[in-house]
């Protein structure tokens, strides 16, 4: 039986975290999922516990009974936690480590603890690509053969659909966070450049102050922020776009490249981090991240036979990637697991 612990659904109310949980948990018959003072919205009521929060609960080990310590369970963190007991075997999933690149402060000191105490108590350690395996060998202490490389997948809601209005729209999509990083400011310049482009931008929370101000002042009347859609809403988004504009300077996985790919949306990015690794051919990657580097490649989507190669290429790509590949190398690390303790 896997134990998993639901902390995630307490931090974020969606992101790519919760999507992956989401999507191996589906998938799952033999688990219980604990859940703190509310119904989960990634399991099934029946195997659904629920506990009451405590102070600090997410820095805090989780309680588990007698029973599910048992042998043949298996315990996974929906981020960085640990039972309350050593005899089950642990699985810690690692994302990313945009907190030790990017954060400073407090904040940074907390989660490299939480995250690294984690890792070094796990008996296996997933990372969603390897140059999120890379970043956890330079950043933690840890032995090489404890790491398993499974990539995220993406979801068969995304799919090319016969009536979209791709080829002649002037829609550059931005999906995701724009904070720091994900240089959401270059985005916008890179895309003021080109007279008849907007910008239509997901998710991410609603634009704040100094970003309306940007928008107002080099986009205006020539963006939308969509707010936060549903699979199936963003999927229609993707397919009526130019292309996605995704100038990240670093990603742990980077989902919503394969998204676009998968939905036949062209994909500009940045050359670095684990954005290579997932996009493959099948995008331009831009070496040197400026609003003249992102311009040029947003220019070269005018071109018919380019922009075509890229969507046949990303179709390709995007094969390479699904959740029930996610879920079946997932499991066999739990199974791994299982015939190791019951020895």
């Amino acid at each position: 039986m896997i134990i998993y612990d639901g902390i995630i659904e307490k931090l974020q109310s969606g992101g790519g975290v919760s999507v992956v949980f989401r999507e191996i948990i589906s998938r799952m018959s033999d688990y219980k999922y604990i859940c703190y003072d509310e119904d989960s919205n990634l399991s099934l009521p029946t195997n659904q516990i629920t506990h009451k929060a405590r102070l600090f609960e997410r820095y805090r080990d989780v309680i588990l009974t007698t029973e599910e310590m048992g042998i043949g369970s298996v315990f996974h963190s929906t981020y960085y936690r640990l039972p309350n007991s050593s005899k089950i075997p642990v699985v810690t999933t690692v994302h990313d480590f945009t907190y030790e690149k990017f954060v400073k402060g407090p904040a940074k000191w907390l989660h490299s603890w939480q995250k690294k105490r984690a890792i070094e108590r796990s008996n296996i350690v997933i990372c969603v690509s390897n140059n999120t395996a890379k970043d956890l060998v330079e950043y933690c202490s840890i032995d090489p053969k404890c790491i398993r490389v499974i990539h995220n997948g993406v979801s068969e809601a995304y799919y090319p659909l016969l009536d979209n209005n791709r080829g002649n729209s002037n829609r550059v999509l931005f999906v995701g966070a724009r904070g720091g990083y994900k240089n959401f400011g270059l985005a916008i310049d890179a895309v003021s450049s080109i007279e008849n482009l907007e910008l239509n931008i997901v998710g991410g929370g609603s634009l704040t102050t100094e970003e309306l101000k940007l928008l107002e002042s080099k986009l205006p009347k020539r963006y939308r922020w969509l707010g936060r859609l549903s699979d199936e809403e963003l999927n229609i988004a993707y397919n009526q776009s130019y292309a996605l504009l995704y100038p990240s300077s670093y990603e742990g996985f980077g989902i919503p490249v394969i998204e676009a790919m998968r939905a036949g949306c062209p994909v500009i990015a940045s050359n670095t981090s684990s954005i290579p690794e997932v996009a493959g051919d099948a995008a331009i990657l831009v070496n040197s991240l400026s609003a003249d580097s992102l311009r040029d490649a947003l220019t070269q989507l005018t071109s018919r036979p380019r922009r075509e190669q890229l969507i046949s290429d990303g179709f390709k790509q995007a094969e390479k990637f699904s959740w029930n590949r996610c879920f079946q190398e997932t499991l066999a690390v739990y199974n791994e697991l299982i015939k190791r303790n019951e020895k």
